[in-house]
Order: C-alpha cells, then structure tokens, then sequence
C-alpha cells in the first residue's frame, strides 16, 4: 500500500461513548500492585491501611512467563523503542513467534526484520512486512494474537482501537495519548476492551518493577499515613533529534523527529514525565483537581516544544504534587519520585526504593543486591511482559489503558497549564475540544504555520 493512503480516524466508537466516558473519568483508576513480602527489612505498620489502595491486582515477577500455547505477535512501529520492546517480550517467554511488521517507513522494517532475525533467529516474511499509515490495520488482521503498538503515541488511540475491535491482546508504549480526545478515546475502547477480557499493558513498567510495587504494598498498609503531598522528577539531558534531510518531506521529517514535535510526542511532560505522574496517581489513589504550570524553550534545535516544565497538580483533599521535567543538557539530573505521609515518607528511582519515619529513620527498604540474588529476572522492562503472557495463557486477563489513559490526561492539562499561563481544571481539560492528529494524513507538503512553540500570557503593548 503507497504511503500516501488516507486514514478514517472515526470508526468503532461514537461520540456518544466518547462523552460518556469524559463524564467519569477520574475516580476509578485502575491500580495494581505486588503481594509478598519481598527482600525488605520491612516492619509491620502501626497504623490503619489506606483503604482505597487495598483493592490491588497481584502481578506475575517471576523469572518467566508461564508455558503455553504459541502466542503469534505483530509491531507496529519498528524503530528502536518498538524492537526493544519486541526483544524482551521474546526475553519473557518461550513461545513467542513474531509474525508481522507494520511502519510507515521501509527502512524501519528492514532494520527491525535484521535486529529479530540477529536476537531471536526468527525472519518475518517479507509478506506479512507492511508500509503506510494503514499498516497498522493490516498487521492487526495478519492473524496474530498480540499486537505492539510503538508508533509516535498520537496515533495509540486509533491504532489501539481497531485492536479492541479486532479481539486483539495488545501491549503499548506509555504515554498512550496526547490530548483529550485521544484520552477520552483510550478510556472508552479500554472499557470495551475489559468486557472482552482482553489482556492490555501500557509500557509504564515501574507497576511491574519489584521496588515499586512492594513500596506500593507498604503504603497500602499504611506505613506512611495518610498521603499530603508528593514530588515527581524527570529531569536529564536533551533526547534525540533529526535535522532535516533534503529527501523528506515535512511530514517525513517530523514523523522521523517525532519526539520534539508536540503533535506526536505530546511534549516531554506526556512522552515521558508521564511515568512519575503515574507513580504519584498510582501511589496515592487520588482523583486530580487542576494543574498550574509554567514551562519554557531554551535550548531545543527541531521541533516546537519546551525544553522543561514546572506545575503544581492539585489533587482531592487538598493534596499538591508538584511536577517538575527538563530536557537540557550541562544540567543536575534527578528521575525520582517521593511521596509525604501524615506518618513517614517514601522516595524511589530506578536503584532505590526505602521508607522514613518522620525523624527521618528509615523504616523499610528495597534490598536489590538479595532481589539479584533470589531472581534471575530484574529488569521490569522483560517483567511487563512476563505478567503479560502469564495472564493470557491462563486467562486472567488485565487491563491498565484506563489508569494509563488518565495519567496521560493529567500530564496534559500540566501541559496545557504551561502553555497557557492558565490554571486549568479537571473538568475544563475534559471538557476542551482538542485533538491533534490531522485530519489529513498523508506523506507530502504540510502546513507548517500551526507548528509554533507556545508563548503564554501577552506582552506590553
């Protein structure tokens, strides 16, 4: 198919569906967490659990998915993050056969095709190789039973519906929207998706990370009271870019730069800051209230977006996160999260995950040297997809695109905020009519003019 087919992007689901669910988002997240006690020096809390995080789903951290009937997998965008994924799903489990590839560009297939054939001795036939922005659709009906979506994450509300549609188990990288229609999208074919009791991963692999979920399991308990307030930090270097080549067109070049083009990544607050949101949403079980942020570009070379934001999330209860990511390099890092209890603290990252009293006594603490020890398995981004096949092979179907979906709104309406200047509300950023995938999409000249970095507030006249 030529590279230039048109998508319908308004199939499957009503506006009706949409609406009903922009009227319920927020309370119900879905929340899932660890049992057991884990390679901690964890004390027995003195106080009350949190009730409304004790209604937990357990997932599979073992060393390897469960053995079963051959699963049958399709990609769907094949550059680097998509064949990264696509190993480790092959690293989970035995059984895994890959079966079909889907990108709009050729190049991407042919390097996907020689990284599976170079890791896993399997070679996709070049019949079931797809190219175009219908591609997805045609990896969808090859006749597999897993699909990845891994293309830029504007198009995972579409991409992920016709996969609902299709009966499809599906596994796609965070964040799976950009705006609020693909929110309210994701949440409506996510609920369909559970009354089909299909299995559903979101690339948010902290909820399958040992430290985490463990940590999630001692404030359920109560270890640190009742939640106040939280950090959340996603502050490193400047990511990739791609500077124009003479061949693109503009559509090809900002589809190969996707990552600095707010329309396909979302900017780096919803790319990727959405994984400390979502720890905070996770940790804490709290419904948002309104964001007030500010942001700025100082050193981007492509694309329209800031190179950092700082916003103030406002949760129920008066609860206040404050969110804070930048993109810039010769600059401090910091990706961690910590959460203020009534009784004690926690703080986490990738190499540490403990618990203090308020005089600042650590009370409970990760042990990864024996977690190393007891599991030949630690990298969350291989246990996503051991809990993930167990599931399927033993019919215990989960689903985490609504939890996702509405971390993904909140970094959103974080965004918005920055890019406004404005203090903006739960309800306002479910109500606002914003959509960025064009209507008309297609490789070629695009209208450049709409793609400008945002500058809030006015200026003196």
């Amino acid at each position: 198919m030529s590279s230039k087919s048109n998508i319908n992007r308004r199939q499957f689901l009503s506006n009706a569906a949409l609406i009903g669910a922009a009227g319920t988002v927020g309370g119900g997240s879905l929340l899932s967490s660890c049992g057991g006690d884990g390679a901690s020096n964890a004390k027995a809390s003195k106080h009350p659990p949190i009730e409304r995080l004790k209604s937990w789903r357990i997932p599979v951290l073992t060393d390897k998915a469960v053995d079963g009937k051959e699963l049958k997998v399709g990609l769907v965008g094949c550059g680097g993050q998509g064949r990264g994924d696509l190993i480790n799903l092959t690293r989970a489990a035995n059984g895994i056969k890959i079966t079909a590839l889907g990108d709009v560009f050729q190049d991407k297939i042919d390097a996907a095709r020689e990284v599976i054939l170079k890791e896993t001795g399997q070679e996709v036939s070049s019949d079931n190789c797809f190219v175009g922005f219908d591609a997805y659709q045609k990896v969808i009906d090859s006749g597999v039973d897993i699909v990845l979506l891994i293309t830029p994450p504007v198009f995972r509300p579409q991409h992920f519906e016709a996969a609902v549609k299709a009966g499809k188990h599906v596994f796609m990288e965070k964040p799976i929207s950009v705006d609020v229609a693909g929110s309210l999208k994701m949440i409506a074919t996510s609920r369909i998706a559970s009354g089909q009791n299909l299995c559903v991963v979101t690339g948010t692999q902290r909820r399958h990370q040992r430290s985490y979920v463990e940590a999630y399991k001692q404030i359920a308990d109560g270890a640190i009271g009742e939640i106040t307030s939280g950090n959340v930090y996603w502050n490193q270097n400047m990511l990739w870019y791609r500077n124009r080549e003479q061949s693109w067109n503009d559509m090809e070049w900002m589809i190969r730069d996707w990552v600095n083009w707010c329309w396909l990544s979302g900017d780096h607050i919803v790319e990727q800051h959405v994984h400390n949101i979502d720890v905070f949403n996770w940790f804490s079980g709290l419904t948002p209230a309104a964001g007030t942020g500010f942001g700025a570009r100082h050193r981007r070379i492509t694309g329209d977006q800031y190179d950092m934001f700082s916003v103030d999330f406002e949760y129920e209860n008066g609860v206040h996160l404050h969110s804070m990511c930048r993109q810039i390099d010769g600059c401090t890092s910091n990706i961690s999260e910590f959460v203020q209890g009534t009784h004690g603290s926690w703080a986490g990252s990738w190499d540490y995950s403990e618990i203090k009293d308020l005089s600042g006594a650590v009370v409970w603490k990760w042990d990864f040297e024996k977690e190393k020890a007891e599991f030949a398995q630690t990298d969350p981004y291989v246990l996503q997809f051991v809990d993930m096949v167990t599931a399927i092979r033993e019919n215990k179907s989960f689903n985490e695109a609504e939890g996702t979906a509405i971390s993904s709104l909140i970094a959103v309406m974080g965004r918005e905020s920055a890019y406004t200047g404005k203090r903006i509300t739960w309800d306002e950023i479910k109500a606002m009519n914003m959509n960025l995938l064009p209507d008309d999409l297609q490789m070629g000249t695009v209208d450049m003019s709409p793609y400008k970095t945002p500058v809030p507030g006015s200026g003196k006249s």
